[in-house]
């Protein structure tokens, strides 16, 4: 497909006039820049295989999660997930981070059980990692296991199975410690549990308790590394339509009494929610959280992240309450009907230019506007906000950071979809 091309010098020249209308509404677009380029998103790696993972003898995916269509050309192993993420690193501006969960671990062909696994099993992300200069964080994998099949794992009635979970998690724990310690700075360590029920329970209080007190026994193990552990509660899921044992409430409770990052996702609320109100709800009592950034239709269906009003919110709140060093940022989506490059360089760019959106708004002007009692005068602003040229200075950042500018990258992922991922049977 032929697209449109602009030069590196209509870039430049475009930036400068965006800089100097930015400039007279009291923005520094450098200043924004700087900003945004300080930024590193964590990208999830289940993109790019549709969930699957390199575990020997998986069982397919279960615990509410579904990843629909069948393009081809998804990895097929650790080999190709990397160098296909690395393409999409390469479309998008800035230095990022990789998320990984514990059924992407390379065993050499022998099975590992994942009561059983060790940073040995993750050593060649680490060194992917290091060659690239980039951060890992990670999720144990609660899904898509012998032991999740009666839909309760850290929350089980059965001692043996939460033992076995418990296990995981402890280890997952370690891996992230790993991690830390091998790359510098923090590991973001998430937990997600699919333990739910599809109707109403005669006992909503009793899994709850054993989750507690499992979740207690994996944070009770020391770890060496500086491992930021997160909780990560949701509405409902697939077969948890009724009660999802660890709800947001439980999550959140536990969070601020355990003193863990509580996890917010974009798709884990009711459909009318948004999570941009509860990010000011909770920054006074929690010195960091994550949010998971997704885009759901309808229910938590994990579409690929747009440049849509919720995505816009969500990063202004960021902003406006500066809380761009207290939020880690990671995307969760999984779409397996279009070019899997595709949908992680869509998603990724969105996020930024979201950010960048809100790095580039007069914040301190229209909070005046609203303390003054003036929100005709605030309202006018912000509408006139959104046909200021950002994509100029967009497009000059990614030129900056050595990627294709506007349209520019579409072009790079069907040549890689034509060398590379048609290949692939």
């Amino acid at each position: 497909m032929k697209l449109p091309m602009t030069s590196d010098k209509k870039i430049n020249s475009r930036y400068e006039d965006a800089k100097e209308i930015y400039a007279s509404y009291g923005v520094d677009a450098e200043k924004a820049l700087k900003a945004l380029s300080e930024i590193k998103v964590s990208m999830h790696c289940w993109q790019g295989d549709d969930v699957g993972g390199f575990e020997v003898g998986e069982t397919g995916l279960t615990g509410g999660i579904m990843a629909t269509g069948n393009y081809p050309g998804k990895a097929r192993n650790a080999d190709e997930l990397r160098r296909d993420a690395e393409k999409a690193f390469s479309l998008i501006p800035g230095t990022h981070r990789f998320n990984i969960h514990a059924l992407y671990l390379e065993s050499n062909g022998e099975f590992i059980d994942r009561d059983c696994i060790s940073p040995a099993n993750f050593s060649r992300w680490v060194d992917w990692a290091k060659d690239l200069e980039i951060g890992l964080d990670f999720n144990p994998t609660f899904f898509s296991h012998a032991k999740s099949s009666s839909g309760m794992t850290l929350s089980s009635p059965d001692k043996s199975v939460r033992n076995f979970w418990i296990e995981h998690g402890i280890r997952s724990r370690e891996v992230a410690a790993d991690f830390a310690n091998k790359l510098g700075g923090a590991c973001v360590n998430n937990i997600w549990v699919p333990d739910g029920m599809k109707d109403a329970p005669a006992d909503r209080l009793g899994p709850r308790e054993r989750l507690l007190e499992s979740l207690d026994e994996i944070f009770k193990a020391k770890v060496s590394g500086n491992v930021k552990d997160a909780v990560e509660g949701k509405l409902f899921g697939i077969g948890s339509e009724e009660y999802v044992v660890g709800s947001n409430e439980f999550y959140l409770a536990y969070s601020l009494t355990r003193k863990k990052l509580v996890c917010m996702d974009m798709g884990h609320y009711h459909p009318t929610e948004t999570i941009h109100d509860k990010l000011s709800a909770l920054l006074p009592f929690v010195p960091e959280l994550l949010i998971h950034v997704s885009r759901p239709v309808r229910w938590d269906s994990d579409h690929v992240v747009i440049l849509n009003d919720d995505l816009l919110s969500l990063a202004r709140e960021i902003i406006r309450t500066n809380a761009l060093g207290r939020v880690y940022l990671a995307t969760d989506y999984f779409d397996a009907s279009i070019n899997r490059i595709g949908a992680w360089v869509i998603g990724m760019r969105s996020l930024l230019k979201a950010l960048l959106i809100a790095l580039l708004e007069p914040a301190d002007t229209l909070r005046k506007l609203e303390l003054d009692g003036k929100g005709a005068e605030k309202l006018a602003l912000s509408e006139e906000l959104k046909a200021l040229p950002f994509g100029s200075v967009w497009d000059y950042h990614c030129l900056k950071q050595s990627v294709p500018a506007g349209s520019g990258w579409i072009g790079e992922m069907e040549k890689y979809e034509k060398e590379v991922l048609t290949l692939r049977k």
